[in-house]
């Protein structure tokens, strides 16, 4: 696909690796972009039907990469971070969009550490799994820029705004297991197991009805973006006693 994101296909299943190890798998403008040329690669991908999205090791993504420097003071570091943020927010939003909206069953598969918007990118996906090493925080608030509306959005919709508030504006880390007791995360394995309970589960959905599946995605998307966390609520109490 490029030098910053590899786009690999085994059979039905379709990888895309955010592949800058080097950079913990910061999210720059290239790799942005490139990561919304896979993404519409696979919406027009007939042949794919559920796409796994990942990090080269050891983690998922460190989030915006604004080149910040150990040297910097606070203020230096706050300055730098909130230009970076102005510049990609537009490539960020596209990519999560695409990935959002693609019909196939969607993966993220977070085999390490996943920060600001590497774990905000997670939450564009159908189901989450997750190394139970792995840690999830958003930096944005600490760093004097705050987290992107559509990010907040998703985030709200999952956990609604008191579980949001607390995730996004104290800025600590959580561990695997905490975001899977908040329905951030569907599932927590050990790291090494994890690439292959992965993989099982996306053979799995492969072999259903792929119409079907993809009309029940988005007719659950659809309602999730009309409904307020406590129309949310409130439905899943109801599934709950039914």
């Amino acid at each position: 696909m490029g030098e910053n994101v590899t786009l690999t296909r085994d059979g039905a299943i379709a990888t895309v690796t955010l592949n800058r190890p080097e950079r913990r798998n910061a999210l720059s403008d290239a790799m942005l972009t490139e990561l919304v040329a896979a993404f519409v690669e696979l919406r027009d991908d007939a042949a794919t039907r559920v796409v796994i999205v990942t990090g080269a090791p050891p983690v998922f993504s460190a989030g915006a990469d604004a080149r910040l420097k150990s040297s910097m003071s606070a203020e230096e570091r706050r300055r730098a971070f909130g230009q970076r943020k102005s510049q990609f927010r537009r490539l960020f939003e596209r990519a999560n969009t695409l990935l959002e909206g693609l019909e196939q069953a969607t993966i993220a598969m977070i085999n390490g550490h996943a920060v600001g918007g590497g774990w905000s990118l997670t939450l564009a996906c159908d189901f989450r799994w997750a190394a139970a090493e792995a840690q999830l925080w958003i930096s944005e608030v600490d760093l004097g820029v705050p987290l992107g509306v559509a990010s907040t959005t998703r985030f709200v919709r999952l956990v609604g705004p008191a579980r949001a508030k607390e995730i996004i504006m104290e800025c600590r880390r959580f561990s695997a297991a905490e975001a899977q007791a908040w329905g951030l995360v569907h599932r927590v394995v050990p790291g090494a197991a994890l690439a292959k309970e992965v993989q099982a589960y996306a053979e799995a959905l492969t072999q259903k009805p792929f119409k079907a599946l993809a009309e029940a995605k988005a007719r659950i998307n659809g309602i999730t973006r009309t409904a307020t966390p406590e129309v949310n609520a409130m439905t899943e109490g109801f599934l709950d006693r039914g």
